[in-house]
């Protein structure tokens, strides 16, 4: 049975065992707001004009657990990817409103009826939709 092919976060070792591997933040993120959610996920906020339009475009991977929150949006395309992404669409509450899972580049997504949009890995798009859930969840106690 061949062994499975390395994503953005693996690496084949010599001896064809995979290894995980980190992948760093891009330094367009650096100066940008984080915002923790329960399951030890981060949303970086992308607020500004300039940091929506270059959004993830051109990145080899985005970390795991990690994934790039569109302030304000409603229209996002995946021209310039270079891995799937799953779409969490946010009404203007911030509560999960749609998910589209894994969206190909060269891709265009709307959702009118949202206000902002999660950018996460293919495969994390309920992760992040759940810890929303959890997060509004918590604060109505």
């Amino acid at each position: 049975m061949p062994a499975p092919a390395p994503s953005p976060h693996t690496s084949r070792a010599t001896d064809g065992a995979i290894a995980i591997t980190r992948v760093r933040l891009d330094e367009r993120f650096e100066a940008l707001q984080r915002r923790r959610l329960p399951g030890d996920l981060t949303l970086i906020v992308a607020s500004s004009r300039r940091s929506r339009m270059l959004g993830l475009a051109k990145l080899d991977a985005l970390p795991r657990a990690h994934a790039l929150l569109l302030e304000p949006c409603r229209s996002v395309h995946t021209v310039t990817m270079r891995f799937a992404l799953d779409l969490i669409w946010l009404d203007r509450d911030g509560d999960p409103i749609r998910l589209d899972e894994d969206v190909a580049p060269w891709r265009q997504r709307s959702c009118l009826r949202a206000r902002s949009v999660i950018e996460a890995n293919a495969g994390d798009g309920r992760r992040f939709s759940d810890a929303l859930a959890r997060r509004h969840d918590s604060n109505d106690v």
